[in-house]
């Protein structure tokens, strides 16, 4: 008698709790107008995902668009009865709240899919009675508001899977790097595992209890009849590898990326983080891909010429039999770096290395893999340099002969390319790696020009009487000008430390000839050029009106340059440039568009049409027979540049374009320094122009610039630079009329 009076005043307990909680259950609107927090992502100009930012990784989903297969994994998982119970397991239930309350240690369960949606959007996860009861009511107040469909897509795209990653959708792209739709059987397991703990279960973080779990899930849809006998034993045997991919990102473009978040966040404030802005930019895919591939090359090679500096550092390993999770722990807090894996060694010879490399795996280096390293695998090399047991190293994959011993470079390069036409950036690479460093040396970095100035200069001699065949002294000179050098006598030699004698303005830009610059500066005026450049948008705080300025020796981004040589490349007009096309919000509605201005359409005309047409002649020549020859290997003939190295050799750039594009790259170190005597524009900077050109010209046409009206060719004697009737003299370009005198 006592235990069903006890019994009927527990049940009547119950009943009385269920009746003070039904009222205070919250309002099923967050259910029923389901708007999860989504981040902001930015695409490519044809749509590949660039970067994504947001404290939640999500991929929302449609429920006809979540394969079967993954739909009966969850619910082999974790509610296999989804589609024929109510809302609430009762047998579980009763199971779970006794160990709720009489047993601490142990662990909930039997909790339905409806429960869970409950638990996600309403509750904490704290272990009391009114919870686990306002759960229960929740489930049914759910389920007699939503059909089961609904609430499974709730739950796949709701529910967190660890990384940041909630919701399925965006699990496959974390785990896996590829869309749900791609995975196999065995790879939907193993994310369908993921609820009931996710960082118990995470394939990256504990592989072995994932595994476990994986199996298990294979286990009960093959006993379901989700699968067949074949499905399920190819699964075991292929269980796939899951891989820390933090976002599904198509193309590499994390400066743009992050040059997109500012904007954003300054202009929409920190609610972009959750309200789905796509961001679409002017970069083009194929363009962006060229960039970060040369300037990874680019980089590579200059430090290849510079020879092995030995290992990162010196770990310790268990003196034999290190394991697997020896190596992972001590590579731990070591990133990769632009596709460069750190690896530590296990043991070394002059003819053969033993390494683990970080989330790969054991691999033996011999032969060509050592080539780089070599003289650090010697008994005759310093000790901090020698490779040996316990040794940090640098590996990649050159997909050829594969791993292969490299090092992570100290120097730094960046490249931009934007349209001539409008000031579209289709592709910008601030740095060798976004996660080394996030400067932005395109945008940030104001280094000397050198003698890709020079080309501003001639422009403004174009403008005060001088031709192409106008000739200048290449002689010694030393200049005093207290203003600069501290008044010490300045005396400006060309880079062979060779004097041609009087020489063509042409032949000069076309060699880079120092002295016949800086008399041409003299002639025409420094204070005049300094408010000449601004018409490039150069500022002339930066750009002293000194006779040094005809070397280079202010200071410009490569950006601005880019800016400038479009002048040169569009026929005289200066574009703004822009790396946002347009901002759509969560439903594709377009928020903002930008309106650039085209040259010819809007854009101001800042120089002579005729002396755009005359310096991108002049600036030909630089690749047909000056410091860049080298760029006549690409097979076109409408490409147009200038080299520049400046003092010491501190700084290479290459400024080049073709009438539609330019493009320019720099190499340096962030803490200005010697690239070595012979790293000049021509050898560090141009390789990676010309990498990158060789791509992005692909369905460009080899185009000519027509020849404005106003010029006149006319035959010159190239002895004495000027006009000749006489035969088989050469043929070049002055203004028709009286060149003016500004």
């Amino acid at each position: 008698m006592l235990f069903v009076t006890l019994g009927v005043m527990a049940a009547g307990l119950v009943v009385m709790t269920l009746a003070l909680l039904y009222p205070k259950l919250p309002s099923l609107d967050v259910v029923t107008d389901y708007r999860p927090k989504l981040p902001l992502r930015v695409y490519t100009s044809d749509r590949q995902l660039i970067g994504e930012f947001g404290e939640e990784r999500r991929a929302i989903l449609k429920l006809p668009d979540v394969p079967l297969n993954m739909r009966r994994a969850i619910l082999a998982a974790e509610d296999d009865r989804f589609y024929q119970h109510g809302a609430v397991d009762f047998q579980g239930v009763l199971r779970a709240m006794v160990a709720d309350v009489f047993a601490h240690s142990a662990k909930e369960g039997a909790s339905t899919i409806t429960m869970q949606v409950a638990r996600n959007f309403f509750l904490t996860n704290e272990r009391t009675l009114t919870r686990k009861l306002s759960e229960v009511l929740l489930s049914y107040k759910i389920e007699k508001n939503l059909s089961k469909d609904q609430i499974l897509e709730l739950y796949i795209n709701q529910i967190y899977l660890g990384q940041r990653a909630y919701g399925f959708g965006a699990a496959a792209v974390v785990y896996y790097g590829k869309p749900l739709n791609q995975l196999s059987v065995a790879e939907m397991a193993m994310l369908a595992g993921l609820p009931k703990a996710p960082s118990r279960y995470n394939p990256i973080i504990n592989p072995q209890r994932a595994t476990l779990r994986q199996q298990y899930v294979l286990r009960r849809m093959h006993e379901l009849k989700f699968i067949s006998d074949a499905e399920y034993a190819q699964a075991l045997r292929k269980p796939g590898h899951a891989s820390a991919f933090h976002a599904n990102v198509l193309t590499q473009a994390d400066y743009v990326a992050e040059m997109v978040r500012q904007y954003m966040v300054q202009t929409y404030g920190e609610a972009i983080y959750s309200s789905g802005y796509h961001v679409i930019t002017t970069l083009i895919k194929s363009n962006q891909e060229a960039a970060v591939r040369a300037v990874r090359n680019g980089v590579l090679a200059y430090d290849e010429r510079h020879g092995y500096r030995g290992p990162e550092a010196t770990v310790d390993l268990p003196s034999s039999g290190a394991t697997i999770p020896d190596f992972e722990d001590a590579l731990s807090d070591t990133e990769t770096l632009n596709e460069l894996y750190p690896a530590i060694v296990e043991s070394a010879s002059e003819k053969e290395v033993s390494a683990y490399i970080k989330g790969i795996g054991p691999v033996i280096l011999k032969g060509n893999a050592l080539a780089f390293a070599h003289p650090s695998l010697t008994e005759h090399v310093h000790p901090g340099q020698r490779i040996q047991r316990g040794s940090l190293i640098r590996v990649m994959h050159n997909g050829v002969t594969g791993w292969t011993i490299t090092q992570l470079p100290k120097a730094e390069a960046s490249l931009v390319s934007l349209d001539s036409h409008d000031g579209a950036i289709r592709a910008l690479v601030g740095g060798f790696d976004f996660s080394r460093t996030k400067y932005n040396h395109v945008l940030q970095a104001y280094r000397q020009p050198g003698s890709s100035f020079k080309p501003f200069i001639y422009s403004a001699a174009l403008e005060k009487g001088f031709t192409p065949f106008t000739l200048v002294d290449d002689a010694p000179l030393v200049i005093h000008d207290p203003k600069q050098n501290n008044g010490a006598p300045w005396e400006p030699h060309n880079y062979e430390k060779e004097y041609l004698g009087p020489i063509r303005l042409r032949i000069a830009l076309a060699k880079s000839i120092n002295t016949v610059a800086v008399r041409v500066l003299q002639s025409i005026g420094p204070d005049y050029a300094q408010q000449y450049v601004k018409r490039f948008g150069f500022d002339p705080t930066h750009q002293p009106a000194y006779l040094s300025m005809a070397l280079g020796a202010g200071e410009a981004t490569p950006l601005q340059m880019a800016t400038a040589y479009a002048i040169f490349a569009n026929g005289g007009f200066r574009v703004k440039p822009y790396f946002i096309d347009r901002i759509l919000d969560n439903t594709g509605k377009i928020v903002s568009r930008t309106q650039p201005v085209i040259a010819g359409e809007g854009a101001d005309q800042v120089i002579d049409p005729r002396n755009a047409f005359i310096m991108t002649s002049m600036l030909k020549d630089v690749i047909r027979m000056g410091t860049a020859a080298h760029a006549m290997s690409l097979g076109r003939q409408d490409l147009a540049g200038k080299t520049g190295t400046t003092n010491d050799h501190v700084d290479a750039w290459f400024c080049g374009f073709q009438p539609s594009l330019v493009a320019v790259s720099w190499v340096g170190f962030d803490k200005p320094a010697s690239l070595g005597s012979q790293e000049t524009g021509a050898e560090a900077a141009l390789p990676i122009w010309m990498d990158y050109m060789s791509t992005a010209l692909k369905t460009i046409p080899d185009s000519e610039i027509i020849m404005p009206p106003g010029i006149d060719v006319v035959s010159i004697d190239p002895t004495t630079g000027q006009p000749s009737t006489a035969p088989n003299h050469l043929d070049d370009y002055v203004y028709a009329a009286t060149a003016k005198n500004n």
